[in-house]
């Protein structure tokens, strides 16, 4: 992996957005719940223009590829955990983000050490789990700065889509774990084309 990497606009973007999350912490501790929700849509505006950026400038690499995801995970899970302390969010949403990820974390650490397999894109329920999270925090937050129903309603909302799409995102994975591994098998199991084939003793 070049160096050079670091230094693309959407990967400086994705370490922008690292530099965010301590940031959005302090102000939700000190309840500044508005400014606090601020950077948040900062945030989440510069993941959208990184991959923006990388499609028009050609600029994807493989450092990318593993730095977004990185980025995305540790701001949501970073906002769900501040908030379950902050008696914002229910702990059972919190511990059951925490746990999915915790476990695709392991599962990807297996399937590489075992099989080498590094294509780990998210599957159209992991798409739909990460919208529901930022929805999520983003109205819990909004909540706290301004509370007609519809907003109350909206959070209410996303937070059991939250964790609806955790489970069936996790359950999926399971799946799809079971099938590279399966497929990975099968693989080792047929012989090479270039192997030549044991002699038949005639009786």
């Amino acid at each position: 992996m070049r160096i050079a990497q670091i230094f693309t606009a959407p990967n400086q973007l994705t370490l922008l957005r690292l530099a965010f999350v301590p940031f959005v912490v302090i102000e939700l501790l000190d309840g500044r719940y508005f400014w606090g929700l601020a950077l948040f849509v900062t945030a989440g505006f510069s993941d959208g223009l990184d991959g923006l950026l990388a499609r028009k400038l050609r600029q994807q690499t493989l450092l990318g590829q593993y730095l977004d995801p990185i980025a995305d995970k540790l701001l949501l899970s970073t906002m769900f955990l501040v908030l379950s302390v902050l008696r914002k969010i229910p702990w059972k949403f919190t511990v059951l983000v925490f746990s999915r990820d915790i476990s695709i974390l392991a599962a990807s650490a297996v399937l590489f050490a075992i099989s080498g397999l590094r294509d780990f894109r998210p599957s159209i329920f992991g798409k739909a789990n990460t919208f529901s999270q930022i929805a999520a925090v983003f109205f819990v937050l909004l909540h706290e700065v301004w509370r007609p129903r519809w907003i109350t309603i909206a959070r209410t909302t996303f937070l059991r889509a939250t964790l609806a799409f955790t489970i069936i995102s996790a359950l999926h994975y399971i799946l799809l774990v079971q099938h590279r591994l399966r497929v990975h098998a099968q693989g080792l199991a047929e012989p090479s084309a270039h192997e030549v084939p044991p002699a038949v003793n005639p009786s």
